[in-house]
């Protein structure tokens, strides 16, 4: 059973369609990303939910052809000594985008509400100012002008316990695996009753949450890339006309002899 209930099973997609899928998404994506630069605005998008429920593949798919210096990606390590003693929000205030920019968390100021909660990283007293600040302190984002939305990745527990083992096999994957994410696997219910609470506080009709039925990995990041193409209303803007200039005459310049070059071994 999924977290948020028993969820259709559906055929996955081709490798063929997906990718053509994604290459249309991504060039409506470069659209929105001119979009956001040429009117200023500000934008950020939260990704949460249950470790392995596939944000950190959503997240590299809407990037993964997008200028950087005007989308990036915050995900902020553990905090500092420094950081524990601040406002809560501090942190995540500075890293808030600017006229221009948009900024997707890998997991955001929602920490409190689920991982620190059910991992005690927090104590009662912390938690409860949390889910009461919380709406008034996205209010007050959302008030500053900035676009404010909330993804919830919803996974099976089949699910995630098969990518949690395709994890602990796969080298390229392992680093993925973290002793909070082996306690996490055994705190199935915790997390149900963390993300059920959360959402009754700021599950907010100025900032609702949107839930990603991710067990398909590939029908999720299509849909929320969709998705979020539909909430920011964009037009095309006409990039300007490119003309590659003359090279300069040569003047007589020699290249040094190639020997006295390091070059990197051609393996391939």
């Amino acid at each position: 059973m999924s977290e948020e209930g028993n969820q259709e099973h559906i055929k996955k997609l081709s490798d063929k369609v997906y990718e053509s899928k994604l290459t249309q998404l991504q060039i409506e994506l470069v659209k929105l990303q001119e979009w956001i630069k040429d009117k200023g605005l500000k934008v950020v998008v939260i990704f949460e939910g249950r470790d392995a429920a596939g944000k950190g593949g959503t997240i590299n798919r809407i990037t993964e052809k997008l200028n950087p210096r005007v989308c990036r990606i915050v995900a902020l390590p553990k905090p500092t000594e420094k950081e524990q003693g601040q406002w809560y929000f501090q942190r995540y205030v500075s890293n808030l985008p600017a006229s221009g920019e948009m900024v997707l968390f890998d997991r955001s100021w929602y920490n409190r509400a689920v991982v620190e909660r059910v991992m005690n990283f927090c104590s009662d007293e912390e938690y409860w100012e949390f889910l009461r600040s919380c709406p008034n302190f996205e209010r007050m984002l959302i008030r500053s002008g900035i676009i404010l939305i909330k993804y919830w990745f919803s996974v099976s527990d089949k699910e995630q316990e098969k990518r949690f083992r395709s994890r602990l096999t796969d080298p390229t994957k392992r680093w993925k695996f973290s002793d909070v994410d082996l306690r996490s696997y055994t705190m199935w219910e915790e997390y149900s009753k963390a993300k059920d609470e959360m959402f009754s506080y700021t599950d907010t009709k100025q900032s609702p949450w949107y839930v990603v039925n991710a067990d398909d990995k590939k029908r999720a990041r299509l849909n929320v890339i969709s998705h979020l193409l539909s909430l920011i209303p964009y037009e095309y803007i006409e990039p300007k006309t490119i003309e590659l200039p003359e090279r300069q005459k040569k003047i007589g310049y020699v290249r040094p002899p190639m020997s006295e070059q390091t070059f990197v071994p051609e393996v391939y």
